[in-house]
């Protein structure tokens, strides 16, 4: 309560009764674990819904061994802003899991890293 409603005579602070107050709050206090339990089931339901919408607009890419594919140009390979944002064609020599590939340059030059599907796209000569 504020000092004014103590003062004036508020009817919080006539109908007040300590007694109450404190079991009120212990009720809550019993209450304070399926309240939060609660919300972290509301919560892992929201998180499932926006995974669920993101992934049906995923589009899956998926590349085989002799593909023609451009990658994604790195930044310090950007000079201005019209340069190019994809740099290739590199031809994919080995498939990995999730979605590693490793690449090669067309006249057999290995790039010494892999590269996620996301930062390849086909390469249509």
């Amino acid at each position: 309560m504020i000092p004014v409603e103590i003062q004036e005579n508020s009817p919080r602070f006539l109908n007040f009764v300590a007694e109450k107050s404190n079991e009120e709050r212990n009720v809550n206090l019993d209450l304070l674990d399926e309240v939060r339990e609660e919300a972290r089931v509301s919560a892992e339901a929201v998180k499932r819904r926006v995974e669920r919408r993101h992934n049906s607009k995923v589009r899956l890419r998926r590349f085989r061994e002799g593909n023609l594919v451009m990658r994604k140009a790195h930044q310090h390979e950007i000079e201005n802003k019209l340069s190019p944002k994809w740099t290739g064609p590199f031809r994919v020599v080995e498939t990995l899991e999730n979605g590693a590939y490793r690449l090669e340059t067309l006249d057999g030059g290995a790039i010494p890293r892999t590269w996620n599907a996301t930062h390849l796209k086909l390469y249509f000569s």
